[in-house]
């Protein structure tokens, strides 16, 4: 700031001295503003750090985190709890969808398609899986999923057939032709209902493609969100050789105590996507920087700034920095999720070092042929899996990453199983202060953020949130509950829906028999 003494020098005389006088009162009261801000700034930060303090040092302890979170009576049901009649046998026409993406955008998708077909009240064709754009892998629905099982346990919500039919016309026989769409973004039902519907009665079929995130998350209808619920956590079942694979790891894993999965978010596309690249070699920057050209839409990032509001993906020097903090010590058992690691073992020593005993599915996985094979979507599917299963979670980066929102999800629904979840905005600072040699009060820092968290416990969804990171309310019901919407569905509720669906085959049957045995006389 520059001083009195020096401005009156330069210009001189009374009215400058005045001036400078009046400057000095309104810099002054501006500063007092200031001041009194940042006081106030100061004491509310010292007493949210007093109050976080007393949170986790009295209701949370380490040995806590390796059970289930507090379910506060609320239990896991997608059973429809109104009106729910079964899907006509005289559809509007056949849906076709192309999902596209990797293993947990497609999931999304293929809920969305089931979702899609009720609406429209439609057949839907099993869903076609795209080649995912960065392990080109082709195994499709058959390859990964248990077609069967998939078919079946939609049965009270859609039809589904594997293949579109043929049609008879003029003596020839082929395929019936899908009129190609390309829905909206984040499309809301009554697309479905007007523009799709219409194509679909006019051509007897339609095909949408591409089709991620081509149907509004955020529906006012509870029953809609349950079906959601009903595909992604019944009817979405891995083939049974990724179910043995995967069940193996957990059950080597679990021989010898609870254990923890992380979900490594280090990857090329991710550190490209996010423009975090000043920590690498100017070799690896290339490699990162033409990755980021050829695959994202241009943008100025800047790390500084992208690392000081938490863009960056954590380190796993970081990841292990932060679980020591918490408490947990080097004989803690971790599984990580991972594809390759950018910059390999160089980043991946200092984690090493903290906590040696790290596995994945090729280390601790059975020598199989899947097991030669889980690169990909095979891959994934398994991590998903033993992730899923596992005593604790943790994602270390769950911007855009759909493999850590859906498994959130997913471990919400499977019983409030505890997942860590990093704030890398407030973790930010902390990890910058430390890197900067400021170590002092690092610990304890870093345990203010952390344990501000639920673990896993039923909390309301707030936007960004996903409904597919977090489907409570909606898929979620009280034994004992107060508001009625809440409580839970009758137990024998699959048995009714068995006695509709069943009862509805059955008068049109007795419709067919009729208009067969008038058209005889």
């Amino acid at each position: 700031m520059r001083r009195a003494g020096d401005a009156l020098g330069r210009r001189g005389g009374h009215r400058q001295l005045k001036q400078l006088s009046g400057g000095m009162r309104g810099l002054l009261g501006r500063l007092s503003v200031a001041v009194v801000v940042l006081l106030i700034c100061t004491i509310s930060l010292l007493s949210t750090m007093k109050g976080n303090t007393a949170d986790y040092g009295s209701k949370i302890s380490l040995g806590d985190l390796w059970q289930s979170a507090a379910s506060g009576g609320w239990r896991p049901s997608s059973a429809p709890r109104s009106d729910w009649p079964p899907p006509p046998t005289e559809t509007n026409g056949y849906l076709r969808v192309r999902c596209n993406g990797g293993l947990n955008q497609q999931r999304s998708a293929i809920c969305n398609a089931v979702l899609a077909a009720r609406i429209m009240n439609a057949t839907l064709v099993l869903p076609e899986l795209d080649a995912n754009y960065f392990w080109h892998d082709n195994s499709g629905f058959q390859g990964i999923y248990d077609v069967e099982h998939f078919i079946l346990s939609l049965k009270y919500d859609v039809r589904i057939v594997e293949s579109i039919p043929e049609i008879h016309k003029n003596g020839k026989t082929k395929k019936l032709k899908a009129y190609q769409l390309r829905p909206p973004r984040d499309a809301p039902i009554n697309w479905y209902t007007t523009v799709a519907l219409e194509k679909m009665k006019e051509h007897g079929a339609i095909y949408l493609t591409p089709f991620s995130h081509r149907l509004a998350e955020e529906i006012d209808n509870p029953e809609y969100q349950r079906l959601r619920c009903r595909v992604n956590y019944h009817a979405l079942r891995f083939k049974p050789n990724i179910m043995k694979f995967s069940n193996a790891i957990v059950n080597k894993l679990r021989a010898k105590g609870p254990f923890m999965a992380i979900h490594l978010r280090f990857e090329m596309d991710m550190l490209a996507f996010a423009g975090c690249f000043d920590i690498f070699t100017p070799e690896e920057q290339k490699i990162l920087k033409k990755y980021r050209k050829d695959n994202f839409a241009p943008k100025e990032l800047v790390y500084s700034q992208r690392r000081a509001i938490g863009k960056c993906p954590l380190t796993p020097e970081e990841v292990g920095l932060i679980l020591r903090a918490m408490g947990f010590d080097n004989s803690t058992r971790i599984y990580l999720a991972a594809g390759d690691i950018f910059g390999g073992e160089r980043y991946m020593k200092p984690l090493r070092s903290l906590f040696p005993h790290l596995e994945n599915h090729s280390t601790v996985g059975p020598a199989d042929e899947l097991a030669e094979n889980t690169r990909g979507l095979l891959g994934s599917a398994v991590d998903y899996m033993v992730c899923l299963l596992s005593n604790i979670f943790m994602p270390t980066y769950d911007g855009p990453s759909n493999f850590a929102n859906n498994l959130m999800g997913h471990r919400l629904y499977y019983g409030f199983r505890t997942t860590i979840q990093p704030d890398r905005k407030a973790l930010a600072p902390i990890l910058i202060d430390r890197e900067n040699g400021r170590t002092a009060g690092f610990e304890a820092a870093v345990r203010r953020v952390i344990f501000n968290s639920k673990f896993g416990g039923p909390h309301k969804r707030i936007q960004p949130e996903s409904f597919y990171t977090n489907s409570w309310p909606e898929c979620f019901c009280q034994m004992s509950a107060q508001n009625p919407a809440d409580k839970c569905p009758p137990d024998n509720v699959m048995e009714l829906l068995n006695s509709r669906l069943y009862g509805e085959e059955t008068n049109n049957v007795e419709q067919m028999n009729s208009n067969i045995t008038n058209v005889s006389l």
